[in-house]
């Protein structure tokens, strides 16, 4: 079975298990590490099944239809370019979430932190393992979700809720800019699916519509990897905890964008805009990044610049669009991975044993942590391009493909990346220097020493990693490089050389450059610092965005304060009298006529005095508004004549649902009027009266002309399509049932989704909330102390199973006659609801022992997994079937698939509503104490 649904499992598992490890987290703190690395084993358990496949040269595409009408397929695909990500976001993912074990404080929320991280780690594995680029685009969106969790975990503080706003503002804008390109590219293509989108590069590139494509999509790719002018949200997201930052520094997050340029590299690469586009972005990232990561005295802060430098030599590579620059991209990919997750974890292994990580502070470590020092000078000899280590080799290249260019403008890119390459061997040098030696340790919050074993293995793998792939690169990462080049280009692997040593050539005459440069620019670091501070410190690129950012909410403000006078009429006057300038302007445009020339139906006496009632309940709901009980009858009365106008056209389930909404909705107005003042005072002028009515009739002239316009015309629904297909189809002759669980199954997912929020954010917003009630009514008479009559209880619990039986009746026959799981969710609601008013609320709950708030999780559950069942079985989710089986005495029946997703609904229905109402019902025992204890109060004053 895995080997064929195993790539949704890698990319689902981290979902599925994040409430797990926030459930764990209840019990004992360490339990959540301990889930979170088993679910993240899991995965790479399941991935190992396919490690083989891409070096066989196999692209393996599992795909389920979803919306075949619009191209959306649940589709996933692994190559070796989604392995080498893959690889990399669940390797580095389990180092970290052993590191964050023991860095994570006894204070904070363990269970939080770690189901967070899971989210991030599914969104990022949905990335690099999607097929489909809208599936791809919905992953992407949520990394910058996730990643906002992530940012913002210490709440308490400032700069983490300031970055976390800041990050997902940008690469939230970013995500919807390439929702755009994404959808222009599948519409040239003709699929969303990336095996077409890749086969036809030339056809993109040669398209109209090319240009627009790829500046859409390049601006999600720089805004999500930080590259320039969108760069400077990433230092600031330094304030997440330090796990946080290794993670999403080496594997995931700002790599998502590296990994598009990767993956659409066939298809997009090789035209003069891509080339000038892709550079310039990569070589002023690239420079700004090493320039500014030199003068930061926060080591994570210098980290985090160095982060958007080798983002922008990567970026840079790509946009020389060469497949051998593509070679030296995804090589330093790999390079980059390992050693800046150690330095990160060191970084954090510093503040966590010595209380700061400002390096003015910080100075002689060796003494007291060599084996974190040795461990740093590793990781960062390998960011500077040190031989024998893996950033040797990647940097070797890119200066190589620095040098391959013949233009005049060509000659001043080697000499750039040397100047990157010295700030970079300068900053590196600083991180080592300036931490671990630099004279005797100062006066530091806490005396420094080594910190637990299990937080320096990470580290030590890692480093490991960084002298293996150096040393003996044909041996550590050859295999996955080549399938990775390959899984990018689309083509046959280009000839490259790992070697170590290539002789005395112009690459290295650079890198020693480079290395006496830093060395150089080190030594004179008070210099230049003094330089810094004096011109450029105070540079902040968040002072444009901030300004950006209040310039649109000062105008959004402006706007809404234009429209919104704090007044219901004056929002309802604009909304309808726009809403009628917008029809008549599409009904009239084009000089075509108002009115159509349909024939009307004939009017009967029946349908005049049901009209009758309808307008002067209509109009004394609106005069007696002042008398609420009356008005609510007659509100009510409205409800009536609606379910009886729905009878007349023959639609009984819309005729049984309006009845069984008037009904939980007269309960809730009651729970509700008792909280109110006990009259409505005038307010309104009779200017003021005046002016209302004349909107008003205004108003139901033109909501009727428009009205008229629209059911006088000829026009052709799909109403057909629905009753010829309904049986063949859905198994049912009760087509509007059908409908809501099959054709659109989905619709109805959302809204009871929709339905299960509210009810939810209803119970959180009432909980333990306390109101004045008082004890008489407007004429002074006290209210009933008999708040439960005996002979309501006793018809009540009469009638329950009566009622419930009903429920179950129209629940099972709603299939083929009006009723379904929505009508007989209200229905039971309302028995149960009944139950709570005359026996209360205590009684009821001692006899109903069932949570409300578990009915709602279980029907979406049941929705849900009746949808996935039909995907995983090769069909569209939410595909329905149906059988006939024949039972002794019973007869011949039939049974569909529809009535598990009709159960999920009925079971959302009931809880949300009960759940509202026995809130309201709540919240009536808890004011009257409250009103007692005030009375109380008062008397002894």
């Amino acid at each position: 079975m895995l080997e064929t649904i195993g790539l949704p499992i890698i990319a689902l598992l981290p979902f599925i298990g994040a409430p797990i490890v926030a459930y764990l987290a209840t019990y004992n703190r360490l339990a959540a590490a301990w889930g979170a690395g088993i679910i993240t084993v899991m995965a790479f358990s399941v991935l190992l099944l396919y490690i083989k496949l891409p070096f066989e040269g196999i692209t393996t595409i599992q795909s389920w239809t979803w919306i075949e009408s619009i191209g959306l397929q649940f589709a996933f695909r692994l190559d070796g370019l989604g392995l080498l990500f893959a690889c990399l976001i669940l390797g580095i993912g389990l180092l970290v979430i052993i590191y964050a074990r023991y860095y994570i404080s006894a204070k904070d929320c363990m269970g939080r932190f770690y189901s967070y991280l899971l989210l991030f780690m599914g969104s990022m594995l949905g990335i690099v393992l999607s097929e489909n680029i809208i599936q791809l685009v919905v992953f992407w969106e949520l990394t910058s979700l996730s990643s906002f969790l992530l940012i913002s975990y210490w709440q308490h503080k400032k700069e983490g809720r300031d970055g976390a706003k800041m990050a997902l503002t940008i690469t939230g804008a970013g995500g919807l800019a390439m929702l755009a390109g994404v959808m222009l590219l599948g519409h040239i293509v003709g699929s969303y699916n990336l095996s077409e989108i890749l086969a036809n590069g030339e056809l993109i590139k040669n398209h109209t519509l090319y240009t627009p494509i790829i500046i859409l999509i390049l601006l999600g790719v720089f805004t999500k990897s930080a590259q320039f002018p969108f760069h400077f949200w990433l230092p600031h997201a330094m304030a997440a905890p330090t796990p946080v930052s290794a993670y999403l520094h080496s594997a995931t997050m700002v790599k998502a964008g590296i990994f598009l340029l990767a993956r659409l590299y066939p298809s997009l690469s090789g035209t003069t805009e891509w080339i000038v586009l892709v550079s310039f972005a990569g070589m002023a990232t690239l420079l700004i990044g090493a320039f500014t990561a030199m003068f930061k005295h926060d080591l994570k802060g210098l980290l985090a610049y160095s982060t958007i430098s080798h983002l922008g030599l990567i970026t840079l590579l790509f946009g020389f669009s060469t497949p051998l620059a593509a070679v030296a991209a995804i090589f330093h990919i790999i390079n980059h991975a390992t050693f800046k997750a150690s330095l990160f974890m060191v970084a954090g292994i510093v503040d966590h044993e010595t209380g700061t990580r400002d390096m003015r502070k910080l100075s002689g470590l060796w003494a007291f942590m060599p084996h974190t020092a040795t461990l740093a000078m590793v990781a960062a000899s390998a960011m500077a391009g040190v031989p024998l280590l893996n950033g040797f080799l990647s940097k070797e290249m890119f200066f190589d493909r620095a040098l391959d260019g013949t233009t005049s403008f060509s000659l001043l890119i080697p000499i750039l990346a040397t100047i990157a390459g010295i700030f970079s061997v300068a900053y590196s040098l600083r991180f080592i220097h300036d931490v671990f030696f630099n004279g005797k340790t100062k006066d530091l919050p806490k005396t420094p020493h080594e910190p637990p074993r299990f937080m320096k293995i990470p580290v030590d793998l890692l480093v490991i990693i960084c002298f293996a792939v150096g040393t003996i690169p044909m041996f550590t990462v050859a295999p996955m490089l080549a399938v990775a080049v390959m899984g990018s280009l689309q083509t046959e692997l280009p000839q490259y050389s790992l070697a170590i040593w290539h002789g005395f050539n112009l690459p290295l005459i650079m890198s020693i450059i480079a290395f006496a440069g830093g060395i150089l620019l080190y030594t004179q670091r008070k210099t230049t610092f003094a330089l810094y501070e004096k011109y450029l410190e105070k540079v902040d690129a968040r002072i444009p965005f901030n300004l950006l950012m209040n310039s649109i909410f000062a105008l959004s403000h402006k706007v809404t304060a234009s429209f919104d006078k704090s007044s219901l009429q004056s929002m309802i006057a604009w909304f309808i009298c726009a809403s009628i300038i917008i029809g008549f302007f599409g009904f009239t445009y084009g000089n075509s006529p108002l009115f159509g020339n349909r024939e009307f139906l004939s009017v009967d006496w029946i349908s005049i005095i049901a009209a009758g009632i309808l307008i002067f309940a209509t109009f004394a709901t609106a005069f007696l508004h002042h008398k609420r009980l009356l008005s609510l009858i007659t509100i009510g009365v409205v409800g009536l004549i609606v379910s009886l106008i729905f009878i007349k056209f023959s639609a009984p389930d819309l005729a049984l649902t309006q009845l069984s909404v008037e009904v939980v909705t007269i309960v809730l107005i009651l729970l509700a009027l008792y909280y109110l003042p006990q009259t409505t005072p005038k307010e309104s002028s009779k200017l003021r009266i005046n002016r209302d009515i004349i909107i008003s009739v205004l108003a139901a002239i033109g909501v009727f002309v428009l009205t008229l316009a629209v059911l006088s015309r000829e026009y052709t629904t799909i109403g057909q399509y629905f009753l010829e297909n309904s049986v063949s189809g859905g198994g049912g002759t009760n087509v509007v049932n059908v409908i809501l669980v099959d054709f659109r199954g989905f619709d109805t997912l959302g809204e009871i989704t929709v339905l299960a929020i509210a009810g939810l954010g209803i119970f959180a917003m009432l909980q333990g909330l306390k109101l004045y009630t008082p004890k008489y009514d407007e004429k002074g008479f006290a209210w009933s102390n008999d708040m439960h009559p005996p002979m309501m209880q006793t018809v009540t619990r009469l009638v329950l199973p009566l009622m419930l039986m009903v429920s179950v009746y129209i629940f099972l026959r709603g299939h083929n006659l009006p009723g379904g799981g929505f009508i007989a969710g209200l229905i039971a609601a309302v028995a149960l609801i009944v139950q709570y008013l005359a026996n209360g609320i205590e009684w009821t709950k001692a006899k109903l022992k069932f949570e409300k708030e578990s009915l709602i999780a279980y029907g979406l559950l049941v929705a849900t997994l009746t949808g996935l069942v039909s995907t995983f079985l090769g069909y569209p989710f939410l595909t329905s079937t149906f059988s006939h089986l024949h039972w002794p005495v019973v007869g011949e029946f039939e049974v569909a698939s529809a009535i598990a997703f009709d159960l999920g609904v009925f079971l959302v229905v009931v809880g949300s509503t009960v759940l509202i109402l026995v809130q309201l019902g709540q919240l009536s025992k808890n004011s009257h104490s409250f009103s007692e204890k005030i009375k109380d109060e008062e008397g002894k004053n």
